[in-house]
């Protein structure tokens, strides 16, 4: 693999880098965050180390512009800063495995590998449409009715999501899944809070709720 660490402590770079280059891996480096979103966006890496804490740029920044711009490498966010809340903040932003430090070099290098071994975004249409909204997935654009929504890129994913099984009722552990990337309940209602963000902007103007709650069961995009 073609891998980019981003990891400001000469230590840990130096002893990251070596390993992965041993186990015939491509390593390049970067020192700061301005400078890993720099490479990120033009080396068309297969995976991406990210320190959470960076001079220039943070972590999360970092992430959260790469996924802004339709950026999909998986990314191993790799960090002191390991609580729960931590956990899903970096998840919730666009990383796809986090590490704490300290820790052992064969498990970051088995957490990459499970990365690369994910399957490849599957074939789909450039454009879903339900009903009255059209969403394209090059342009990452949404309208409803002919009008334009202006969607965060979680929300987007989510409305995505929804519009990929329409009529069928997604529920929590689906769009946590899917969505997330969580293999575990964050016991957090993030779920709820970026529904009600994607309702509140797809159904400004409209008397219908594009939406469904199916309650005890999920949510569900409305058909014809």
């Amino acid at each position: 693999m073609r891998i980019l660490i981003v990891e400001d402590d000469a230590e840990t770079r130096a002893f990251v880098a070596q390993g992965l280059g041993q186990a015939g891996h491509q390593v390049a480096t970067s020192l700061d965050g301005r400078d890993g979103l720099f490479q990120a966006t033009g080396g068309e890496f297969e995976a991406i180390v990210v320190d959470r804490m960076l001079p220039g740029l943070d972590g999360l920044a970092l992430v959260k512009a790469l996924r802004a711009a339709g950026d999909t490498t998986p990314v191993l966010m790799l960090t002191a800063v390991g609580g729960i809340a931590d956990r899903v903040e970096g998840l919730e932003n666009g990383a796809d495995d986090y590490l704490v430090k300290p820790f052992a070099f064969s498990e970051l290098a088995a957490r990459l590998n499970a990365l690369a071994r994910r399957p490849a975004p599957r074939n789909e249409p450039h454009q879903l449409k339900v009903a009255d909204i059209v969403l394209d997935l090059d342009r990452r654009s949404v309208e409803r009715g002919g009008q334009r929504v202006h969607l965060q890129p979680r929300e987007f994913a989510l409305l995505a999501e929804l519009m990929r099984n329409p009529r069928r009722v997604m529920t929590r552990t689906m769009l946590l899944e899917r969505v997330w990337d969580f293999d575990f309940d964050p016991k957090t209602n993030i779920v709820e809070t970026h529904l009600s963000r994607l309702r509140s902007k797809l159904n400004a103007g409209f008397d219908e709720d594009a939406i469904e709650t199916v309650r005890g069961a999920g949510y569900m995009i409305r058909g014809e």
